[in-house]
C-alpha cells in the first residue's frame, strides 16, 4: 500500500519512495484519498490523519470523482465576479462623468445611490480611473 510521509515529503510503498514537492497539495490530497478509500483507513481516520474532516473528506472525493485530480486543486476563494459594479452600473457612472464633466465623484455616487445603484465613492473612483475618465489638472 502506498502511503504519504510528511516526514520525506513522499509518497511511500512497499518497493520505494517518490518524493513529492512541499506545494503539491494536489498529490496530498490524492494520498489521503487512496489511503481512505484503498488502503483501508476509512474516511474519518484518513481524514484525521491529513488534517482534514470527514465533511471535506467526502467532499474532496465527490470532486475527485467528477473531475479527476484536476478536482482537488485549489481555487481562489472570494467573489467571483464583479458584483458590484456590474456593466450597467459601469455605464451610468461613465453617462453622469460625460454629462457633466466637472461633477465630483461623491456627487455622481450620491445620484448612483438616489437611483437605487448600490454603490460606493471609491467604486465610482475605481470606474473613473479604469476608463482615464479622471480631471486633468493644470500645473503651473
Amino acid at each position: 500500500m502506498i502511503t504519504f510521509s510528511r516526514d520525506q515529503s513522499a509518497l511511500v510503498g512497499e518497493g520505494g519512495s517518490l518524493s513529492v514537492p512541499a506545494a503539491d497539495v494536489i498529490t496530498y490530497k490524492l494520498a489521503m484519498l487512496l489511503e481512505g478509500e484503498c488502503g483501508g483507513l476509512g474516511p474519518t481516520a484518513a481524514a484525521r490523519k491529513y488534517d482534514y474532516t470527514k465533511q471535506r473528506y467526502l467532499q474532496l472525493r465527490t470532486l475527485f470523482l467528477a473531475q479527476g485530480a484536476l478536482g482537488l486543486q485549489d481555487l481562489p476563494r472570494g467573489p467571483k465576479t464583479d458584483y458590484r459594479r456590474t456593466d450597467e452600473l459601469v455605464r451610468q457612472v461613465i453617462r453622469y462623468r460625460f454629462l457633466d464633466p466637472d461633477t465630483s465623484v461623491a456627487v455622481i455616487a450620491q445620484k448612483l445611490q438616489q437611483a437605487h445603484y448600490p454603490i460606493s465613492i471609491r467604486s465610482v473612483e475605481r470606474v473613473i480611473a479604469d476608463y482615464g475618465l479622471q480631471k486633468k489638472t493644470l500645473r503651473p
